[in-house]
């Protein structure tokens, strides 16, 4: 698969979208002043299946997508399947009963949908995988999603920044090294997370192999750092283990690798846990993605050191004209068609762009566009 070259830096084009979204994270997109569907897609139903309400950005995503849907005029049906294939699978199931005209679907596990995704092909039901690419299957539409290999660039790049071997600007940094690093990746049934781990080693490795950065575990291969599901639990444990087997000879953990904010509270847990988080011993560079509350304000506290923005509102709008733009016979507007190859085809996709959110930016990155409130944050 190529993979596009990406700069690191914080686009103005989130910003920009941001600020044309309304609202917090907790409040729905705007689309009013939008016509609705028109002939026989008027008030048709959209069937919307997410993956769990365990992180709040999945609850906001449905909510966001539901609204705007519905402002439009369309009808939804908006379902968790709380990290359970099989219940995600029913609920397809389902929705194709109702006679949905077009699915929407952030998936569990990204090749476990064939057969549903066949029969709604059958009935001549678009559909569009939301964030996550369903794999192995001709029958995707289309694909609204954030340039995920960026992502992985962007939090191996705030890796480096927070050890000071590189500065805000991409300059050079103070620091020389070696410094202690341990790696984790996403889900492996997440074909983002596959992205995300390619991206932030396209970074990292070259510091790898010339010594600066050490993974002193021995683990760096994606199946093996790879936490199913996401598990928070799960991470904390793997952190705990490592620290255990490697580090109890007394070396420190100076970075760790997270992609996701979930299992960056896991792994400070474990880190806590372990005598870091004091002044003689502070926490390691420790990034993430999401901006979920409670990482936002670890990192005001000086505990967790990054995440990775990306305005689930700005992709819940984007989606919301991808399903108009279908169900009224047109095209909807994509700006990728050679990246995203899901196995089967390549899926003509929607990327938007992430910012890096760190405690010297988190207020105008997050705070005036929105997003949070100061009172949400603690201010």
């Amino acid at each position: 698969m190529r993979f596009m070259k990406v700069a690191v830096a914080a686009s103005a084009l989130v910003l920009a979208g941001t600020m044309s979204a309304c609202g917090s994270s907790q409040k729905t997109v705007d689309a009013e002043g939008a016509s609705a569907a028109p002939g026989g897609n008027q008030g048709a139903l959209v069937g919307v299946t997410m993956p769990t309400k365990r992180s709040e950005r999945w609850i906001h995503d449905g909510d966001n997508v539901k609204a705007g849907l519905e402002k439009l005029g369309y009808k939804v049906d908006l379902q968790y399947a709380e990290d359970d294939i099989p219940t995600q699978v029913n609920q397809l199931e389902n929705q194709i009963t109702k006679g949905a005209k077009l699915l929407i679907i952030a998936s569990i596990d990204g090749t476990a949908l064939t057969t549903q995704l066949q029969e709604a092909a059958d009935k001549k039901i678009p559909v569009i995988a939301y964030d996550r690419l369903i794999r192995n299957s001709p029958n995707v539409d289309y694909y609204s999603t954030f340039d995920n290999f960026k992502v992985g660039v962007q939090q191996a790049t705030s890796l480096l920044v927070g050890l000071k071997l590189k500065t805000a600007d991409g300059g050079e940094g103070s620091a020389k090294g070696p410094f202690n690093i341990e790696l984790f990746a996403g889900s492996p049934d997440d074909n983002n997370a596959t992205f995300f781990f390619n991206g932030a080693m396209s970074v990292l490795k070259p510091y790898i192999d010339k010594g600066t950065l050490k993974v002193k575990s021995g683990q760096t291969d994606f199946k093996t750092v790879a936490i199913l599901r996401w598990d928070p639990a799960t991470a904390q444990k793997r952190m705990e283990d490592i620290l255990t087997k490697t580090y109890s000879g007394g070396d420190k953990v100076d970075g760790v690798l997270s992609p996701y904010d979930g299992l960056s509270i896991g792994i400070l847990s474990a880190l806590k846990s372990n005598g870091y988080g004091t002044s003689g011993q502070p926490y390691p560079t420790v990034t993430g993605q999401d901006a979920e509350l409670a990482s936002v304000k670890s990192i005001i506290a000086d505990e967790q050191y990054s995440t990775i923005y990306k305005d689930t509102r700005q992709l819940a709008e984007v989606t919301v004209e991808m399903t108009d733009a279908v169900l009224k016979g047109g095209k909807p507007e994509v700006n990728n068609t050679t990246d995203y190859d899901n196995g089967n085809k390549v899926v003509p996709s929607r990327l938007l762009e992430s910012v890096i959110v760190d405690k010297s930016n988190y207020k105008k990155v997050l705070v005036d566009s929105q997003y949070y409130t100061e009172a949400q944050l603690g201010g």
